[in-house]
């Protein structure tokens, strides 16, 4: 599951995708209506990749959370932010059961749900992504020590290359001085026609 480029935007509802990078702002797409809009350095913004849930253990990245919804509903969508807030703390406990109930507030709690479903309605949220992210990691290893042996070629065969172009100089020298004896000739066939 991959949340980059995802932001949140104080202020405004909704989340958004980084489209363009000016310089004093960024130019943002919202995942509800496709509005492009600008944002500012003024405008709090997070990253979903930076932001993650309080425990009583360690923080849980929101993108596990996310995992596990997505797990639990079956690539579904997850019950809606307008539920009752005693429904959604339930279903939240289920899932990470060690959520510190004081620092998460309810408005963080119903954010966690209508991103998802946001995310999900958006085509975001795939689990796919998990499983091929360990394969390419084999093959970029691979690819890799493919590399460095074709590195290693290209200086052999680089020398030769380069042995071949004195050759060639060696040859052009020695064809300037006969064009030059042939252009003298002509000059002074020329002169005695005269």
């Amino acid at each position: 599951m991959d949340l980059t480029g995802i932001i949140a935007i104080s202020g405004k509802p909704g989340l958004f995708r980084v489209i363009a990078q000016g310089k004093n702002n960024i130019i943002v797409e919202s995942l509800i209506d496709n509005k492009r809009v600008p944002a500012y350095a003024s405008d709090r913004i997070s990253a979903l990749d930076d932001i993650s849930i309080y425990t009583y253990d360690e923080d849980a990245p929101l993108k596990d959370l996310f995992v596990a919804i997505f797990e639990k509903e079956g690539g579904k969508e997850c019950p809606s932010h307008k539920e009752d807030l005693d429904v959604l703390r339930a279903y939240l406990i289920e899932l990470l059961p060690n959520f510190d109930q004081e620092r998460v507030y309810p408005s963080d709690v119903k954010k966690i749900f209508q991103w998802y479903n946001l995310l999900m309605k958006a085509g975001l949220l795939k689990i796919e992504e998990k499983k091929e992210d360990k394969a390419p990691k084999k093959s970029d290893a691979a690819e890799k020590g493919d590399k460095a042996e074709t590195k290693e070629k290209k200086p052999a065969a680089k020398k030769p290359a380069a042995a071949k172009p004195k050759a060639d100089s060696a040859k052009a020298k020695a064809a300037k001085p006969s064009a030059t004896k042939k252009t003298t000739a002509t000059k002074t066939g020329t002169s005695r026609g005269k």
